[in-house]
């Protein structure tokens, strides 16, 4: 019988690895900072193999997760499937592209025969049958899903991660704050060392967001590279899922996996034709050399804390120093006009759809049958009143709601960037991920300011990464976001693996060393 884990109070409690399964002490896996290559390596020289890697995490969760509350539930499965894969690697001698790589994913995408609840009330029985497109590509890929983690309950959050399911998560590199929402529970575990790689979703903020508070490389990709199918969702037409790395590297892996057509997301037609062979050929050290990065002005200027202002200015010195050249103040024409009213509530549409395709409980059917199931978050039970009574665009505006290639007010938006871009032949432009330092967990909602990740990307569809750029008082991470042309995420990870090898500002948070 499958055993299942709410929250790291009672994944503490309740969660042993059995004498026969406890990692040997002969073995001494360093997992601080591990990256798929090195474990790769680790494997081909026997230093260890994938089954005593997976208990040495599990191992790890354990013992550091109770105060973060990052993780949901942990799959019972985990050490088989790697036993599985050292079998198979003893035969054949081939190591898959993520083989025996420990994963962890967002609780908003469906795992088989394990629950996806979407930090919800709701969905807390709901056990789907079959595996995400994305993640069964990952586990045909070799990967290894360890376990589920925490996230602000049905992703309405972009300022903190609170769940009905887990309760809150908290930043692991100072617990007092938040990792922002709505993936902060892939965010603090990943950064935790509690798995090598992890998978997050972003409407508008929520791979980039907690990415940022956590020191992590977050790539929201172009909309249509990736599917969502199987995926609880917030707004469809802006969801996007990717990964959540502590090396561009290792984001560039996932994404090499995950990326492509599905024929159950439609959206991904878009994507066919537009994709290398392999990503991995763009990680270049010497990527900056030659390329032309314009500073958006319309969101850097923005009112910045002095210190993000500080970290920022030495990012794009350090960019400089790196062979790019940096055209400063660059502005969208109209971008204030351009922004307005991209916002589309879609949740009931999609939600519902979801429910009926998946969940298939005939007491579970629409927005007001989970209202009346109800929550433990004051904030999830505000935005579901709210999002029962109101759908459509944000503002006077009548504008259809559609999808990032068809919807006139979101193809405006990203013609007059690229337009920009164009015409002084940018390569990227860069902003803050947040103006602002993260918000503390006892006042979140007033402190919550400053979030660059809500504006472009999730309504023109472009691809935009958000790589480390050090730390301000408090121990507190933040990041830089460069933002490019649709589907040329070959050029954004050639820019942000230069940049992350030229200034490597990744560190584990104290908590966990």
């Amino acid at each position: 019988m499958k055993t299942i884990i709410f929250s790291s109070i009672a994944l503490t409690a309740m969660f042993t690895i059995p004498a026969c399964q406890s990692p040997s002490p002969g073995n001494n896996i360093d997992l601080n900072e591990l990256t798929v290559l090195e474990i790769h390596r680790a494997y081909e020289a026997g230093d260890y193999n994938s089954r005593q890697l997976v208990e040495a995490y599990l191992y790890r969760i354990r013992n550091f997760d109770k105060n973060i509350n990052s993780l949901t539930t942990i799959n019972p499965d985990a050490v088989n499937r790697a036993m599985e894969l050292d079998r198979e690697y003893e035969e054949t001698g081939v190591l898959k592209p993520l083989h025996g790589i420990p994963l962890i994913v967002k609780d908003n995408i469906n795992t088989a025969g394990m629950p996806t609840t979407g930090g919800s009330l709701a969905l807390t029985d709901f056990i789907p049958e079959k595996d995400a497109f994305i993640i069964r590509k990952l586990v045909e890929a070799g990967a290894i899903f360890i376990a589920k983690s925490n996230m602000a309950e049905w992703a309405f959050s972009p300022m903190h991660t609170e769940s009905s399911t887990a309760g809150t998560t908290r930043n692991p590199y100072n617990t007092e704050y938040v990792p922002a929402g709505s993936s902060g529970g892939t965010a603090a575990s990943v950064a935790s060392n509690f798995s090598t790689v992890g998978l997050g979703t972003d409407t508008g903020n929520s791979i980039r967001g907690p990415s940022s508070h956590c020191a992590l490389v977050g790539f929201r990709t172009t909309m249509g590279l990736v599917s969502r199918s199987a995926i609880v969702p917030l707004y469809l037409r802006n969801d996007v899922v990717g990964p959540m790395c502590r090396t561009v590297e290792d984001a560039t892996r996932v994404l090499n996996i995950i990326a492509g057509y599905d024929p159950e997301d439609p959206i991904t037609e878009y994507s066919k034709g537009k994709m290398p062979g392999d990503y991995l050929q763009f990680l270049d050290k010497d990527g900056l050399q030659g390329k032309r990065i314009g500073v958006l002005a319309d969101l850097t200027y923005d009112e910045p804390d002095p210190e993000i202002k500080g970290l920022f200015d030495r990012a794009v010195k350090d960019i400089e120093s790196m062979g790019a050249k940096v055209i400063d103040s660059v502005y969208v024409n109209g971008f204030d006009e351009l922004r307005r009213n991209q916002w589309c509530s879609m949740f009931r549409e999609d939600l519902e759809a979801f429910l009926a395709e998946y969940v298939k409980n005939d007491t579970l059917k629409t927005i007001e049958d989970i209202i009346s199931i109800g929550s433990k978050s004051e904030f999830a039970s505000a935005r579901l009143k709210q999002f029962a009574e109101y759908e459509g665009r944000r503002g006077d505006d009548d504008t259809e709601c559609l999808d990032a290639f068809t919807d006139t007010k979101r193809i405006a938006f990203r013609r007059a960037i690229e337009n920009v871009m164009d015409s002084l032949e940018l390569d990227a432009l860069i902003y803050p991920s947040w103006n602002s330092k993260p918000a503390r967990i006892e006042a979140f909602s007033e402190e919550y300011s400053g979030d660059n990740n809500q504006v472009i990307a999730p309504h023109t569809g472009q691809p935009a990464f958000t790589v480390p750029m050090g730390y301000t008082g408090g121990n507190l991470p933040a990041g830089i976001q460069f933002l490019g042309r649709i589907f040329d995420e070959g050029t954004l990870i050639e820019i942000a693996f230069a940049y992350e090898q030229g200034t490597m500002h990744r560190k584990p948070p104290p908590e966990t060393r």
